[in-house]
């Protein structure tokens, strides 16, 4: 069986973590989520960040990027805290971070795995020596099929396409651990080329390509409107290009249809807890869905460092405040998996053994 790298159910590994939750504790997070800059050398129309018709976003300023020095410091005390695991990831493109190297050396040096979203563009040089040495994942967003379609998504020459093929072909050739994935954003121009697209990346020696569909709303009933009219050659886009599986090349499909009301039945969001973000402009967000937001912010460390945030009583009381049943009326990331530690941390010991 293969091992699975997509599931709600990873954060039931962290027992120490659930149980310090139960006894109303405040662990370090395992996962945090860094956006060094907010810089990107693509403009795809469908990004999250500046879409206005999608809240994600709104308070960005495009120039912030993390000191490299509050940098220095947010790493090390990543480290004292035990944190497990660091995914670099936008507002901008990560890569061009220019104290990128450095950092993820100096988080790898001390233990904690590496991952990073990235447009692919930069996956070359010192940069892609220090993603294959010490990353755990890397996936790369693709839209466009070939050179013409995918500089008219990004809005980028068309000779990026073969560019960022060229990288991601010369990353899978190093034979490193770290895991190339694609990630391609389905919409009504690109839908009936999924097949195509997948295909190219197999060559190139991806190994997997998680399809998923465009938000391009706050409202689940629009995006399931906009989806309705193209959604059965998605699926069967999907259903054809599922015929490229092999050891070596997966497709990851989750090309699915929005809650109506994005509603949620849990009273607090346990997974912030876990898995929390750092922006560009050094304040913490709850988590990628409502970054560079006034409702997500928990804080600021442009005057304190991260660690001394994070256990103040400033965040307990930020964290606690979180009602996503008030709060959170949009599509989320984490509902899956709040769902199950809701569930987890509302069990009563005395009938644990029960089973």
């Amino acid at each position: 069986m293969q091992n699975a790298i997509y599931s709600s159910l990873k954060a039931m590994h962290y027992h120490d973590h659930l149980d310090a939750m139960q006894a109303g504790e405040l662990p370090a997070p395992v996962h945090v989520r860094i956006k060094p800059t907010n810089i990107c050398n693509h403009n795809c129309y469908f990004c999250a960040y500046r879409t206005d018709d999608v809240s994600l976003g709104e308070d960005m300023v495009v120039r912030d990027r993390i000191a490299k020095e509050k940098m220095a410091e947010i790493v090390e005390d990543l480290l004292a805290m035990g944190v497990r695991a660091v995914t670099f990831s936008g507002g901008g493109e990560p890569l061009l971070y220019p104290y990128f190297v450095e950092t993820v050396n100096r988080l790898a040096e001390g233990g904690i795995k590496i991952a990073s979203l990235t447009n692919g563009s930069r996956l070359k040089g010192k940069t892609a020596d220090a993603l294959a040495a010490h990353g755990t994942w890397l996936r790369v967003s693709i839209d466009g099929w070939d050179g013409p379609s995918y500089g008219e998504y990004r809005s980028v020459p068309e000779t990026a396409f073969e560019e960022v093929m060229d990288n991601l072909t010369a990353f899978a050739a190093r034979g490193s651990k770290c895991v190339l994935g694609a990630s391609i954003i389905v919409d009504e121009r690109n839908a009936s080329h999924i097949v195509a697209l997948c295909r190219r990346l197999k060559a190139a020696g991806v190994s997997h390509a998680k399809i998923s569909p465009c938000i391009i709303a706050n409202s689940g009933a629009e995006n399931n409107l906009y989806h309705d009219g193209f959604k059965h050659i998605v699926r069967a886009q999907i259903t054809e290009a599922k015929s490229l599986d092999d050891e070596n090349f997966q497709v990851v499909d989750h090309y699915h249809s929005m809650e109506i009301d994005f509603s949620k039945p849990y009273e607090r969001c346990a997974f912030a807890q876990m898995l929390t973000v750092i922006g560009a402009d050094c304040k913490i967000y709850t988590c990628q869905d409502k970054a560079y937001t006034e409702s997500g912010t928990l804080g600021d460390i442009s005057g304190q460092s991260f660690r001394e945030f994070w256990y103040s009583k400033e965040n307990r009381i930020q964290l606690a405040a979180i009602d996503p049943r008030q709060n959170c009326q949009h599509h989320c990331v984490a509902d899956a998996k709040n769902r199950l530690l809701s569930d987890y941390l509302s069990l009563a010991p005395d009938h644990l053994m029960f089973i």
